[in-house]
């Protein structure tokens, strides 16, 4: 799918795709009504379900990429007034803030420093009676992991809207068992899958909620459900992305081969190698220990350390021209003092590890 297949992309933003999801861009295209195709959206909708490790109903891939799944998240289910808890340490924190507050509600924030997790009690505490409270699970600017269960137990009547764009297939996420309402992803992280789709889901609970004439018709949820589930007979929404479903659909079947537990390791197992060379190396990770991602490394670059006089992006196009590695920046407080590296999805591999590492050590002074 990249117009330089050779390039290993280990930095945040899309992943190198499995070879399956390569293969299902290639299958004829159908209508959006055609039997065929439904019954194909029906059985990734399915495939969904067990990806988030939910019976919700509503599980589907909103046509967009993770940021329509944001979107969709808050317009459906929070509206003019409503008192929203976000918690902030990295930038989608502070996404969600921007796109509850253009939804009208009160936002109030609970903010952590950049590389350090929630507290998910100050999270309960900040409001007695949120409409919802919201968070990212697996922070994508910083390489955190912030902790879900807890808060679906003390949530009391607020809906739970969790960002698992990062998380899913990467780390556990457990939509029911933790008690979340509404959850959202992408395609492009850990499910190997390019960018363009978001799976979503949302609970029954949050459906009696939903709001019945959001401010976006396109992401109006009481619409589209009406054409993703079946019920009463498809109605027409919108034309489905009919190639991105085909590569979800081939993607979900990569990841439920394998087993998620046996993905969950395998990210498990290239984060740890990845973070122990870098500190082998002398470089200081980003994240608090005991909350970095496994597959979304953050580690400062420091200038001093680099050879041949290079600053952090110099060295970063080094590593993309000489041995075809692509990494991404730090953001924030961090831009130019840090980089974001993946191991996600098909890219999590102990060879691109080695590589990585090897390659390290040629633009790092002693």
């Amino acid at each position: 799918m990249s117009a330089h297949p050779e390039r290993v992309l280990m930095g945040p933003g899309p992943a190198n795709p499995y070879p399956e999801v390569i293969e299902a861009f290639t299958r004829p295209v159908v209508g959006h009504l055609d039997p065929a195709f439904l019954e194909l959206l029906d059985e990734t909708n399915e495939r969904l379900r067990r990806l988030f490790r939910t019976q919700n109903a509503l599980t589907f891939p909103i046509s967009g990429t993770g940021s329509a799944g944001m979107e969709a998240a808050f317009v459906n289910f929070v509206g003019p007034g409503d008192v929203v808890v976000i918690g902030v340490n990295g930038v989608f924190g502070e996404r969600m803030c921007d796109v509850a507050a253009r939804c009208g509600a009160d936002v109030v924030r609970v903010d952590a420093e950049w590389g350090r997790p929630l507290d998910p009690q100050a999270l309960l505490d900040a409001h007695s009676a949120p409409t919802a409270i919201a968070l990212v699970h697996a922070e994508t600017s910083t390489g955190v992991r912030n902790d879900i269960a807890c808060l679906g137990q003390g949530k009391g009547d607020a809906l739970l809207i969790v960002d698992c764009v990062t998380s899913v297939a990467g780390i556990p996420v457990e939509i029911d068992a933790w008690g979340v309402d509404v959850a959202y992803a992408g395609t492009q992280k850990c499910l190997g899958v390019p960018p363009g789709l978001a799976p979503f889901t949302a609970s029954e609970a949050a459906l009696a909620r939903r709001r019945e004439r959001p401010s976006s018709w396109y992401l109006d949820l009481g619409m589209i459900a009406r054409y993703v589930t079946g019920d009463g007979g498809r109605a027409y929404h919108h034309t489905a992305p009919i190639s991105m479903v085909y590569a979800l659909h081939a993607g979900l079947g990569v990841v439920l081969d394998e087993g998620l537990e046996a993905g969950w390791a395998r990210h498990e197992a290239c984060g740890t190698a990845l973070q122990d060379g870098l500190e082998a190396r002398g470089l200081e990770l980003f994240a608090e220990a005991g909350h970095r991602l496994p597959q979304l490394t953050s580690v400062r670059i420091p200038a001093g350390r680099l050879a041949d006089g290079l600053d952090e992006a110099t060295a970063r196009r080094r590593l993309l021209e000489r041995w075809g590695i692509e990494v991404g920046g730090g953001l924030g407080p961090v831009a130019g003092q840090a980089w974001r590296i993946g191991c996600m999805g098909h890219t999590a591999r102990q060879r691109n590890v080695t590589l990585l590492l090897a390659a390290m050590a040629e633009l790092l002074d002693p």
